[in-house]
């Protein structure tokens, strides 16, 4: 199944993970807290956390096309939001291990 990981340094990483799973409640079914999100975008699930200063997104799909569109969505969100901010994604084809356990257990209630 394909996935892509890829964190981003900002000393607002809770701030906005809270603020993209506001916005993304509005269209798609949507579980966070302050630490912790999972997002069920059509074309997949993405986990995403906040820890200290980095906000990870950990993202599986059943296609490839569909880790595009959540690359696109959650860059082109998350560009907006943090706009006074130099915001850079360096997407991975593969999640960096360890796996965080809400991450892991996230995708294993799929």
């Amino acid at each position: 199944m394909p996935t892509c990981f890829a964190a981003v340094e900002t000393e607002n990483a809770s701030k906005y993970l809270m603020q993209l799973c506001k916005h993304f409640a509005h269209k798609v079914d949507v579980d966070y807290d302050s630490a912790r999100a999972r997002v069920e975008f059509p074309p997949g699930r993405c986990m995403m956390t906040a820890e200290g200063s980095t906000l990870s997104f950990y993202c599986r799909s059943g296609e490839d096309r569909g880790i595009a569109v959540m690359q696109h969505i959650l860059s082109d969100h998350l560009t907006r939001f943090a706009w006074r901010e130099d915001i850079t994604f360096d997407w991975r084809e593969q999640f960096p291990e360890p796996v965080p356990d809400a991450v892991r257990l996230g995708f294993d209630a799929a």
